[in-house]
């Protein structure tokens, strides 16, 4: 399996060679450029392969997810956690601040729903922090 695999991610690697050799001058306008063949390939090629990266990853993570129960009742957890801050974050976005950016209008949903993702980044952002501070500080006293 590992020898195929090489094989493969060689004449991957050999077709996106060829494929850059053909991809269109920088002088091109971009209008053109959009519908070049070979830039077409290298995109079809790349989304292949995050979808390859994306499936083989959710394959391992499922599978080590599953493989014991402690392991399976961290995970809720976890989700459960996240879901409580995303609710909590939903619950606490404001709505009223609709104005027009750039000629777009929003509206009230749009705009909860940033500040839901807004207030979802602010509170993991300071949950990762405090779990990185408090231990080292925990073990500078200790000393």
């Amino acid at each position: 399996m590992h020898k195929y695999l090489k094989i493969a991610l060689i004449v991957i690697g050999l077709l996106g060679a060829i494929l850059w050799t053909q991809l269109p001058d920088s002088d091109m306008p971009a209008s053109q450029a959009v519908n070049s063949g070979a830039l077409n390939a290298m995109l079809v090629i790349t989304y292949i392969l995050i979808a390859i990266a994306a499936a083989v990853s959710l394959l391992f993570t499922l599978k080590k997810v599953f493989s014991k129960s402690s392991n399976t009742k961290r995970t809720l957890m976890s989700l459960g956690a996240i879901l409580l801050v995303v609710i909590i974050s939903y619950a606490t976005a404001s709505d009223s601040d609709v104005t027009v950016v750039s000629g777009i209008e929003a509206d009230p949903s749009t705009v909860k729903n940033i500040g839901m993702g807004l207030n979802v980044f602010y509170i993991l952002t300071t949950i990762a922090v405090v779990l990185m501070v408090v231990p080292s500080i925990k073990k500078l006293f200790k000393k």
